[in-house]
């Protein structure tokens, strides 16, 4: 497969993509749905903030926090690694293989053609929290913020969709993948800062915390959307997220081809 050819594809399989989106809206309702917990753990937090504040969070600063949580996971939400799970078991991925387009170029833009979709539902909340919480702490109050929200997007997107090529593809070495997907899914939300700031953790959990990629996918650009970093700390922190996308994309590409090689060994 060409790059030439690549690009040329590109245009069409993403109308493809939002097509099928728009077709199958009930089911990105359902998993709109799904992914409700930080309004869950907003109502938790904000009762107890009542009392008092939570280190720098009062009930504005945890709406800020928590409708921010929602927004980014809604743009960085990705299902490939069920989906190559179920396509490895049913026998599917053979035939994506056939095609000139490779099977990861084409969940890629799976995924990205339902963002539009999704930022319908992302804009109501985003308001909702401009009007509770305030912009200080609602979106990035400069341009510089949101670039380096816009980076800090990407780069989440970019580890979770590297973590699902992993995950989906260790279905081509072990029976079943699912109990490490599970395993992965309460690892994000204990520790990515989707059910509470990372920065409750002691501080020694937290140095872990900070050498794993969970965090990155959500902590962060949560984080920089809610204005939460000066520039200096912001891009350090960046710069570790985006160490994360190169170490994941080589690692979760070098496992793929490995794993290509196996099923077709195999006769896939």
């Amino acid at each position: 497969m060409s790059l030439r050819t690549s690009l040329k594809a590109l245009p069409t399989m993403v109308r493809i993509g939002f097509s099928e989106a728009v077709a199958y809206r009930a089911e990105m309702i359902i998993w709109v749905l799904a992914t409700t917990m930080p309004l869950i753990m907003l109502a938790l937090w904000s009762a107890v903030a009542r009392g008092g504040p939570v280190g720098r969070f009062g009930q504005a600063e945890f709406t800020g926090y928590f409708l921010a949580a929602f927004c980014v996971r809604q743009m960085t939400s990705s299902w490939v690694a069920w989906l190559i799970s179920y396509e490895v078991k049913q026998g599917t991925l053979a035939m994506r293989l056939l095609r000139p387009i490779s099977p990861l170029l084409a969940y890629a833009t799976e995924v990205l053609a339902g963002i539009p979709l999704r930022i319908a539902v992302v804009l109501p909340v985003l308001g909702i929290s401009l009007w509770a919480a305030g912009a200080e702490r609602a979106v990035p109050t400069s341009l510089g913020g949101w670039g380096l929200f816009t980076l800090g997007i990407v780069g989440a997107w970019l580890i979770t969709f590297y973590l699902n090529v992993l995950l989906g593809t260790l279905s081509l070495y072990l029976e079943s993948s699912q109990k490490l997907m599970e395993v992965y899914m309460v690892l994000f939300f204990v520790c990515s800062g989707y059910m509470f700031p990372v920065e409750f953790f002691p501080g020694g959990v937290r140095t872990v915390i900070e050498w794993l990629p969970f965090r990155y996918q959500m902590g962060l650009p949560v984080e920089l959307m809610t204005g939460a970093h000066a520039a200096k700390e912001a891009w350090t922190l960046l710069g570790a997220q985006w160490a994360w996308v190169a170490g994941l994309g080589v690692v979760s590409m070098a496992v793929w081809r490995r794993g290509l090689a196996r099923f077709a060994a195999f006769g896939g």
